[in-house]
């Protein structure tokens, strides 16, 4: 009889990881936890990840991240010709998949990782998600549906703002997180119509 498939294997332990890191953080998180999840010796793990911790944390956020990039490209692309629709799109996906935690990750878990590592997964997350973001705002300014902004500016508000929503105690506010998001995004392209003196 065959041993397990190296491959599926590996992305079991990714998988694994994956959900102690999104969890807990890179910092709170150890191999030993990782190997106990599954089963694993400490050393077993080490065989197939000889970088450690890092190693693996960077591999997770790259596959994690690569999804993400896929999953928001075919959604944008499936919102439609207009920048709302877009948007709506980009929503619909980033709130259908856990949250990437983008700044807890910048402020705790890259402190942590090797400059060469965080630097590596910034740039993905730049090139696969905030980038195709940026696009659909320099579309629509290039064909004149809005006008002067800073497409980049606006590209990480609108993850932020989504991301910002899996905070959102729904059970207490009664609201559903797409309708919050549709509302935000009206908001970011309508504005709140604020009247200067009005008591």
């Amino acid at each position: 009889m065959s041993g397990p498939n190296p491959l599926e294997a590996r992305t079991r332990v990714l998988d694994a990881a994956e959900l102690l890191f999104a969890g807990k953080g890179y910092d709170s998180v150890t191999m030993r936890d990782i190997a106990l999840s599954l089963g694993l010796t400490h050393a077993a793990l080490y065989y197939h990840f000889p970088g450690g911790k890092e190693e693996l944390f960077a591999l997770v956020m790259e596959r994690n991240i690569r999804r993400h990039g896929e999953g928001l490209s075919a959604s944008i692309e499936g919102g439609g010709t207009r920048l709302r629709g877009k948007l709506r799109g980009a929503a619909d996906w980033l709130l259908s998949q856990a949250p990437m935690d983008l700044i807890r990750m910048a402020q705790t878990d890259f402190a942590a990782l090797s400059p060469e590592a965080a630097g590596r997964i910034m740039g993905l997350v730049y090139e696969l998600i905030l980038n195709r973001l940026q696009k659909v705002f320099q579309a629509a300014r290039d064909c004149g549906e809005v006008g002067t902004c800073d497409p980049g500016l606006l590209a990480g508000g609108v993850l932020g703002l989504v991301e910002s929503l899996f905070s959102v105690p729904v059970h207490i506010v009664r609201r559903d997180r797409r309708k919050m998001a549709y509302e935000l995004i009206d908001v970011l392209l309508k504005g709140i119509e604020y009247r200067e003196g009005v008591a």
